[in-house]
């Protein structure tokens, strides 16, 4: 029975890192595209009224996946917490420790010379 449940854990969190790995692409692709519409406009020399309404369709479809990825972070900590009630707690489902950096571990910002 307990491995019936970590075999479909296991299943569920393969889905899941899909799922996020998809939507922080399209979140990537969709930000390229948006800053392509402005510069092709402006390197072509056109007026900010041209192409409007597409750039505005653009950047809905990049604020749909921004609320995408923020539903599909919550499914994460929700399913972190169907996992406990399941009796699974020592299944990891995506909560693994960041790799260390290769300078400044913990430091945001770093001077540059």
């Amino acid at each position: 029975m307990l491995k019936q449940r970590r075999e479909a854990a296991i299943k569920v969190a393969d889905s899941l890192f899909a799922a996020e790995d998809a939507i922080d692409a399209a979140l990537a692709r969709a930000a390229e595209l948006n800053a392509a519409l402005v510069t092709a406009r402006t390197e072509a020399g056109l007026s900010a009224l041209v192409g409007q309404e597409a750039f505005e369709m653009a950047a809905a479809a990049f604020a749909a996946l921004a609320r995408a990825r923020c539903d599909i972070v919550e499914t994460h900590k929700r399913l972190s917490e169907t996992r406990i009630q399941v009796g699974l707690r020592t299944v990891a489902v995506g909560e693994l420790p960041k790799p260390p950096r290769e300078r400044g571990e913990g430091r945001h910002l770093q001077a540059v010379g």
